[in-house]
């Protein structure tokens, strides 16, 4: 029995002596299947010894699952180097396992001992980082024996380009042109005269003489037309008499105008002999029964009419007194002054074209682009002037941003309050303000004392406290995540609230964004600011905000 029991125990210990085994070499063959699922990564470096200007190959090499997805920096990731190309990806699958192969390379234009910052590979959303490394920038040997050194060059400010400026010339000068064409063709240009502009402008006495010339040759009498010969040929002496005697003759009656040739025979101031009158007197009478009582006299007495028509005419030229002195001053001034009607007159004509092509111009531009930005365009809004200006690409502080704007930030000197030093290496920080858009662009780079997480939700409190102690009523705040094209993730805050402007400190309402990046170490930030309600503005910030990028090695 009591070997019975000992053998009992044996196999019970043997089965559980295998069952532990079994267990560990499931756990074994767990955690080196779990090994060999784990990503390996490695990177490597051609040289750590360069000289300025030259490349360096860096390469990753990332073996992983092939479901796997992988990530690779893009952009300035590996400042203070500078990327000078980023080569594609070369990709080796055996089995379920990839290898992937990126080489970047790098270079540095100025000498010294760089430090090649880890990078940040994402797999499957979890981040690995490569080695970091250290590498030499010599310099260039330069004979100063037989080469002439020279003295480093001032600055010299550049003015902004004007390249587009002949385009709006060319234009602008074609448009007065075609105005210009346009008013000399219609107003001042001397038209050809037709042939009854150019009787018009005979004296009243040749006019008279051709026009019963013509009469004479009409075909009137032919065409049994009495009535028109009889009413064109009294037209024609009224018409001379009116002008040359001033006498109202043509709404006169036969009497009437009669009546008024004697009264001026009686004063001296048509020497006219009785008889002509009463010559004269027979025609109208005889006119009056052509054109009222149809009467039709005969052919010859109507040419004989005219004849003594022509003769009336004659001897009423000679029978008007030569003007006097006075009387030719007169007529002189009076000439003067038709002249001057008419040159007004012109002017009036020509200011009334030009206004016109403005207003069409205007107009156009009004319909094509609105109101509002011809207007701002004619009155010179200075936010729409800075945005169509010729902006300017820059980098600031380190860790360095990058920022495109309209202007250069100018750098500010910041004075530190002793507990805020204690905690900062080195603090850069640039602006830029325009107070005529009320536009304000910021931009600072913090090294910190130790190589600790900067706490944003501190940071952004100590910017809101600080518009408020520069007159900052009402501000409302919102915050989400921001990402540069690069993938640099950061914070972005924005809102907006009643800002101080001004000398007076008067309050306006303004929009902001302040953006926030950092590591351990440092810390980056963007302000922008704006007037609320300024298209202009808004596109500018977009743009600022769209350029931005941030190198995040400290």
């Amino acid at each position: 029995m009591k070997l019975k029991t000992n053998t009992y125990y044996t196999d019970a210990y043997d089965v559980g002596l295998r069952t532990f085994i079994l267990t560990g070499l499931l756990l074994l063959m767990g955690i080196v299947t779990n090994a060999q699922d784990k990503p390996i990564l490695k990177s490597y470096i051609d040289t750590t010894s360069i000289k300025i200007g030259e490349q360096i190959k860096f390469t990753v090499v990332v073996e992983t699952d092939s479901t796997s997805t992988v990530h690779f920096p893009e952009g300035q990731t590996f400042s203070p180097l500078e990327t000078v190309e980023a080569y594609e990806t070369d990709t080796t699958k055996k089995k379920d396992r990839i290898t992937l192969q990126k080489i970047y390379a790098l270079t540095q234009f100025d000498s010294g001992y760089y430090k090649l910052p880890a990078q940040r590979i994402e797999i499957d959303g979890k981040g690995y980082f490569t080695d970091s490394t250290f590498v030499q920038v010599a310099t260039i040997p330069v004979d100063t024996v037989n080469q002439k050194m020279y003295d480093i060059k001032p600055l010299i400010s550049v003015e902004k380009s004007y390249d587009k400026i002949w385009l709006y010339v060319i234009l602008g000068i074609l448009f007065l042109l075609l105005v210009g064409g346009l008013v000399y063709w219609f107003f001042l240009r001397k038209k050809p005269l037709s042939e009854e502009e150019k009787v018009a402008l005979l004296p009243p006495y040749d006019r008279a003489l051709l026009e019963l010339k013509r009469l004479e040759n009409s075909k009137y009498l032919i065409q049994d037309e009495y009535k028109k010969y009889y009413s064109e040929l009294t037209d024609i002496v009224r018409s001379y008499l009116e002008e040359e005697v001033n006498v109202y003759a043509l709404e006169s009656t036969t009497g009437q105008l009669i009546e008024r040739l004697e009264l001026l025979q009686e004063a001296g101031q048509l020497n006219l002999e009785a008889e002509t009158i009463r010559q004269f007197e027979r025609i109208l009478k005889t006119a009056d029964l052509v054109k009222f009582a149809r009467s039709k006299p005969p052919t010859s007495s109507a040419e004989k009419d005219r004849k003594s028509i022509e003769e009336i005419v004659i001897k009423t030229k000679e029978a008007i007194p030569e003007p006097t002195e006075e009387e030719l001053m007169e007529q002189e001034e009076y000439l003067a002054e038709l002249a001057r009607k008419k040159y007004k007159k012109k002017i009036i004509y020509i200011s009334a074209a030009a206004g016109f092509a403005v207003l069409m111009v205007l107009g156009g531009l009004i319909a094509y682009k609105g109101p509002k930005l011809v207007w701002d365009t004619v009155t010179g809004n200075p936010s729409k002037n800075l945005l169509e200006s010729e902006w300017v690409s820059s980098s600031y502080g380190y860790p360095p941003i990058l920022l495109e704007t309209p202007e250069v930030l100018v750098r500010q000197e910041v004075a530190l309050a002793p507990e805020v030093k204690a905690n900062i290496k080195e603090l850069q920080a640039f602006m830029y303000n325009s107070e005529k858009s009320l536009l304000t662009i910021g931009a600072t780079s913090t090294t910190l004392a130790k190589p600790e997480e900067p706490d944003f939700s501190q940071i952004v409190e100590n910017l809101l406290l600080n518009f408020e102690k520069q007159g900052a009523r009402n501000i409302i705040t919102k915050q989400e995540e921001f990402t540069t094209k690069s993938g640099i993730k950061g914070i972005k805050v924005f809102g907006r609230g009643k800002f101080a402007s001004g000398k007076n400190k008067e309050l306006v309402n303004g929009e902001y964004t302040i953006i926030l990046f950092g590591g351990k170490g440092f810390q980056q930030q963007v302000i922008l600011a704006w007037k609320d309600g300024d298209p202009y503005a808004k596109e500018i910030i977009e743009r600022i905000i769209e350029t931005l990028e941030v190198k995040t090695d400290a």
